[in-house]
């Protein structure tokens, strides 16, 4: 069974793209658990950003001197100066980056629930914008210097970028298998590792395609002990509990019974 488009007719005629990522990381955790050693526990995390707002308290003051604040309390010790009240040299309305996150967290419970690899499935909101770009980039990064592998699943095709090909600009790095064009869908794991003095940078990148069937990629547990990630078998068991077909037509009314008396045709 191929990859389906899911952000396009006719797949969009019946299924949210969503639908297929809230849904798909539990599938993934169903087909690890059989091959995860009993110390590793894995667990879908599915957070969806938005606007936070907050809520603000008025600090009132009370009637007293607020020079008293500065003077010396009773035991004699010396008062904290007061802050003088002055301008802000930077005053403005901004948004902090909520990215969506639809990922697996694969956890070592013997060395306090350790994070040891992570499946990220990229949402469009991931790629919308630079800044949006940049976090998600710079997540994944930072998870890679803290030794979790890190699987990044990529099949928006409204958005042609590579986040994996920014996080290696990030690094200063090449993919080779990449290419001068990189494709918007792919599914890569990486992983940080220090054989010798340096750290050392490993990826195994595929690309995707619609109409093709997902890949297998490794997922890295501990330096030598790695697990098959079969993203094929996990999607296609989101699709059919979901009832994501593989040719999906718009539903359409079941025929009116006609109200004519049909015709008498005995003799």
């Amino acid at each position: 069974m191929p990859l389906r488009d899911h952000f396009r007719p006719p797949v969009t005629l019946r299924h949210s793209w969503d639908e297929l990522h809230g849904g798909w990381p539990m599938k993934i955790v169903e087909s690890l658990l059989p091959t995860l050693p009993p110390n590793y526990v894995a667990a879908p995390q599915i957070h969806l950003g938005g606007g936070v707002e907050i809520d603000v308290a008025t600090f009132e003051q009370d009637h007293s001197d607020p020079s008293a604040w500065a003077a010396n309390d009773d035991t004699g010790s010396p008062a904290v100066a007061a802050w003088e009240a002055s301008e802000p040299t930077l005053l403005v309305e901004t948004d902090f980056p909520d990215p969506d996150e639809y990922e697996v967290r694969v956890y070592d419970v013997t060395r306090g629930r350790r994070l040891v690899a992570a499946v990220e499935l990229v949402s469009p909101s991931n790629k919308d914008r630079p800044d949006s770009r940049q976090t998600f980039v710079a997540k994944c990064a930072a998870r890679l210097r803290q030794d979790v592998s890190v699987t990044v699943v990529d099949v928006v095709t409204v958005r042609e970028f590579n986040l994996y090909n920014d996080l290696l600009t990030l690094f200063g790095e090449q993919d080779e298998s990449v290419g001068t064009d990189p494709s918007g869908t792919y599914a890569v794991t990486s992983r940080g590792t220090r054989p010798r003095k340096k750290w050392l940078l490993e990826s195994w990148y595929r690309q995707l395609a619609v109409g093709r069937p997902l890949p297998r990629l490794p997922l890295w547990l501990t330096d030598n002990f790695v697990v098959t990630l079969d993203l094929e078998a996990s999607y296609q068991e989101t699709c059919r509990v979901l009832r994501i077909g593989r040719v999906d037509r718009p539903v359409t009314s079941p025929a009116r019974p006609s109200s004519r008396t049909p015709p008498d045709n005995s003799p």
